[in-house]
Formats: C-alpha cells, structure tokens, sequence
C-alpha cells in the first residue's frame, strides 16, 4: 500500500494528524490558512512584549516564563504595565486576572464547539485567546473549527514565546529603558490593544468613563489600584446596560470582540450569509 494510501485514516478522527496524500484539503483549508496567518501576525508582536517586559523591570527569565505561562497577550500587557508603573505584584496580577476572564468565556463556548478530550482538554485551556477563538467561529465546517483553532492556538504559542525571548534579551541589550523612551511604553501597547477593539459606541463610552476613573483615583490610591477601581467602573456599567437591556431598553453594545476577526470584511457569503454571523440577509432585516 503506497503511503498515505490509509483507508481507515479518515475515521481516525477529525484531530489526526494528516500525510501528505491530504495535504490538498489543508491547502484549501480556510481555518488552516488563516490560523497560520494570524498565528505568523500575533507571533511576531512578542518582540514588543518581551522588550518591554524587561523595560519594565522585569528580567529575561521572568518575562519570558510570564509569556510561557500566561500566555494572554492583554493580561501580560496589563500586568508590565501596572509593575512598571510602581504597582505591586498583587495589584498586577490582579489586573491581569481580570482581563483573563474572557478566556473564561471562550472556553466555555469553545468546549461546546469542539469538544475536545483527554490531554487535548488541557491543552485546548491554556491555547485559548481572542486570535484561536476567532479563528475557530469564523469557520463553518466542523473540522475547519478545529484546525483553525489550533493552528491558530499553537501557531501563536510558539511563535509568541520565541520572539518574545528575542525582544527580551534585545530589551536587555538596550540597558535603562529611560533613555529610549520605553519607560511608558507598556502603556501605550496595551492601549494600541484595546483601541481597535472599540467598535461600539457604548464599549467606547465605558472605556472613556473608566479612564476617567483611573486618572481621578491615581493621586489617592496606590499604584496598580486604580486600574482596579476603573474594572470596577466597568463592571457596574456592564451590569446596569445588561438590567436596561432585560427591562426591553437595549443598549449598543455590539464592539467588545475578540483581538482579531478573520472574517469582518468579507461581507456577504456567496451562498447570501452574513459569514461572521451566520444569519441570512432576511433575519438580520
């Protein structure tokens, strides 16, 4: 039997690795091709993240074992940033939980999604971020799900965490982050993060009242806090938009989506659905 020549190969499992008799399908895979091409895109971001880790005051070792295991570029980006600020690693940790919590979220909806099993269950946790996330909605088809979600998931993982290590030890080349200017870097990253994401009018009236929060706490509390305090402010807000929303008065507050949406500018599917939504032109009238 030549190889690749597997009849028993495609009940093997969606997750089963494939020959090259396959690797058509994973050529016009879509999930396959814009996992690797998030995963390639977010990757390389992890220069800016290690350098400024170590600006921060971080060392090589610790910004480099913060990528490994927290991996969640806004949490990792919060956290450098309220250490770099004075915070304590109390505050920075919860700062960053806090952002964290939407992985939660995710993995909630990708477990009924993919169902993954076994070691995979662990594996699929800690590989769940805003690029695998979208990268796995975005897809139709079972299959395609999985494979865009890890492709997308590992792609960035390794990607991350190596370029990561390059910019920490350029980062540690370039000696007092003072001198360049970096010292408030972190802050900047993380609102060049967030900034895109605001799609919405509400989500981008939330983030101007919790700005506001933070810099009227700032000469009152502690560094790293008031970042708790405007999570607070988001919270509170969240929850009165959600009880107007229950008493039949919605609020806008469409916008707060994952880091990136392979599939928002494609428009219409050919077969007449909005892609991104799933829903056809009728339902959305």
């Amino acid at each position: 039997m030549a190889e690749g020549d597997h009849p028993d190969r495609e009940h093997a499992g969606e997750d089963a690795p494939h020959d090259g008799a396959a690797s058509p399908a994973l050529r016009t895979s879509p999930g396959l091709r814009v996992g690797l091409s998030i995963a390639v895109a977010t990757g390389l971001y992890g220069v800016s993240f290690g350098a400024l880790g170590v600006a921060s005051g971080l060392s090589i070792l610790q910004t480099v074992a913060l990528s490994l295991l927290m991996f969640t570029g806004g949490s990792q980006f919060a956290f450098i940033g309220v250490v770099g600020g004075g915070g304590s690693g109390a505050a920075a940790a919860a700062a960053a939980a806090l952002l964290g919590i939407r992985n939660a979220v995710y993995g909630m909806q990708l477990n009924a999604m993919l169902a993954p099993k076994g070691w995979r269950r662990f594996a699929a946790a800690h590989v769940t971020i805003d690029e695998s996330t979208a990268t796995a909605s975005g897809q139709e088809a079972k299959v395609d799900q999985r494979r865009g979600f890890w492709t997308a998931g590992l792609g960035v993982f390794v990607l991350w965490n190596l370029f990561t290590a390059v910019g920490a030890f350029a980062g540690n080349a370039l000696g007092d982050p003072k001198q360049w200017g970096l010292d408030g870097a972190a802050v900047a990253a993380f609102l060049g993060l967030l900034w895109p994401r605001l799609k919405g009018r509400e989500p981008a009236a939330i983030a101007v009242v919790c700005a506001l929060a933070t810099v009227l706490a700032v000469p009152f509390l502690p560094p790293g806090v008031p970042i708790l305090v405007a999570a607070l402010v988001a919270a509170l807000l969240g929850w009165v938009s959600h009880a107007r929303a229950a008493a039949g008065r919605p609020l806008e507050m469409e916008g707060l989506e994952p880091d990136l949406d392979p599939y928002g500018h494609r428009g219409p599917g050919h077969d007449g659905r909005d892609v991104k939504r799933g829903r056809t032109g009728e339902e959305r009238e």
